[in-house]
């Protein structure tokens, strides 16, 4: 099992920044991808950003020149850091884990983050 604990969120003025953190413990060795999810009450669960184990990252249209998701392999920990950020990246945030081994998801409990206008 893995477990993926996040932290650093809250309330922030718009055109502020956020680093988001998300701890994994347990079975990671077999961790592929890791990324940043983002859900709003009432929409589906959308991709913010993702980093595999081979460099490559994605990020979304709204993501991309003020978001930056980085990994510590060491620390077993992934980053999403939040620049100027809007009343619209409001959400509740996930950290996620994929394991290419036998296609499975983990997920963290989610972080609230807040802007306000």
């Amino acid at each position: 099992q893995v477990q993926l604990v996040e932290s650093g969120g809250g309330l922030v003025q718009a055109g502020g920044s956020l680093r988001l953190s998300c701890a994994a413990s347990g079975i990671t060795f077999w961790i592929n991808t890791v990324g940043w999810y983002r859900q709003v009450p009432g929409k589906q669960r959308v991709l913010v950003a993702k980093s595999t184990s081979g460099g490559t990252t994605t990020y979304a249209e709204s993501a991309k020149g003020r978001f930056t998701i980085s990994r510590d392999n060491a620390k077993n920990t992934v980053y999403l850091q939040m620049n100027s950020l809007k009343p619209e990246d409001t959400a509740l945030y996930y950290c996620n884990a994929h394991r290419n081994l036998d296609d499975r998801d983990f997920w963290g409990q989610g972080i609230q983050v807040t802007v306000s206008s």
